[in-house]
C-alpha cells in the first residue's frame, strides 16, 4: 500500500519541500511509486527517516547523516561521541553570551541617561565601548565599587556629566603636559596627577582607595578600551598609559605612608577647573 508523500509530511511533522530535498540528495528515496508515478513510501522509508530527522535533530549536517545511514554500525558511536562534544561545548558558548547579554542589559540600565546627540555633545572624542563595558561588568560583578559606580553613573544629570568632563578634560591637559616634559612617573608632580585622578573617581563615582586605583590603572594600561575612556585615541601617546600606571602605583605606595582625606570632604576647595586644592 505505502504511504504518499502528503501523509508522510503530516504525521512526521517535515514539510514535503524537505522529503523532495531528501529525495534528490540520495537520503531518502521512496521504495516505490505509483502507477501514476507518485512517491509512495514503506515502513522500511519511514523507519529511515525516523533515523534522519533524530540526527537532525541533534545538528549533524546530511552528508554525515548519509555517512552514518551507510554503514549503522560502522563508528556511529565515534560520531555521536564528537557532536556530544561540540554540542557542550555550544551550550557553553551560548550561556557565556547569555551572561553577556544580560551584563550589557545591565550596563544599558544603569550606565549614562542621556540621548546619543546628548553624549556626543557631553563626551566629545571620549567614546564607550559597549563590548568593554559589558566585560568589565563580567569582570567586576563581584566589586560593590564597581556596582555602586554604575549606579551614580545613572543619576548623573546632563549639567553633572558637563562638570565631570571639564573636570576631566583639565585633568587630562595636566596629565598630557607632564608626561611631555619628561617629568618621571614617580616623581611629585605626576602622582598629584595620579591623586586627582583618585579622587575624580571618588567624588563622581564611589569611594576609590589606592588599591582600587592600582587595578583601575592597570586597566587602563592593559585594554586601549578601558584607556579611552579617559584619554581619547587623538591625544594618546605610545607609553601614555602605562605612564599613567606607574603614577598611580607610586601615589598608591605614597598614601600607604599618610592618612586618607575624609571622603565627605573631598569636593571642598576646588580650584578654577573644579580640582581639589592642596
Amino acid at each position: 500500500m505505502g504511504y504518499t508523500v502528503g501523509q508522510v509530511s503530516a504525521f512526521a511533522g517535515v514539510t514535503v519541500r524537505t522529503l523532495h530535498h531528501y529525495d534528490r540528495a540520495g537520503l531518502l528515496s521512496p521504495g516505490d511509486r505509483s502507477r501514476a508515478g507518485y512517491r509512495r513510501y514503506d515502513d522500511r522509508d519511514l523507519a529511515r527517516l525516523r533515523h534522519i530527522l533524530f540526527y537532525r535533530e541533534l545538528g549533524f549536517p546530511l552528508d554525515e547523516i548519509a555517512e552514518i545511514l551507510a554503514d549503522p554500525q560502522a563508528g556511529v558511536l565515534h560520531h555521536l561521541r564528537n557532536r556530544q562534544r561540540q554540542l557542550t561545548e555550544e551550550i557553553a558558548r551560548l550561556r557565556r553570551l547569555s551572561e553577556a547579554a544580560e551584563r550589557a542589559i545591565e550596563v544599558q540600565q544603569t550606565g549614562v541617561s542621556l540621548t546619543p546627540e546628548e553624549r556626543f555633545e557631553v563626551f566629545g572624542e571620549i567614546s564607550f565601548d559597549l563590548s568593554y563595558a559589558t566585560e568589565a561588568q563580567l569582570k567586576w560583578r563581584d566589586s560593590k565599587g564597581h556596582r555602586e559606580a554604575m549606579a551614580r553613573a545613572g543619576t548623573h544629570t546632563k549639567e553633572d556629566w558637563r562638570r565631570l568632563m571639564a573636570e576631566a578634560a583639565a585633568w587630562r591637559a595636566d596629565l598630557l603636559a607632564c608626561h611631555d616634559d619628561g617629568e618621571p612617573a614617580d616623581g611629585e608632580r605626576a602622582m598629584d596627577i595620579a591623586e586627582e585622578h583618585r579622587l575624580h573617581v571618588t567624588r563622581w563615582f564611589t569611594p576609590c582607595p589606592p588599591e582600587m586605583h592600582r587595578r583601575i590603572a592597570d586597566d587602563f594600561a592593559a585594554d586601549p578600551r578601558a584607556f579611552a575612556l579617559v584619554v581619547p585615541p587623538s591625544q594618546q601617546r605610545p607609553d601614555l598609559a602605562a605612564y599613567l600606571a606607574r603614577a598611580v602605583h607610586a601615589n598608591a605606595s605614597r598614601r600607604a605612608h599618610l592618612h586618607e582625606p575624609r571622603m565627605g570632604k573631598t569636593d571642598e576647595n576646588p580650584d578654577r577647573h573644579g580640582r581639589i586644592a592642596r
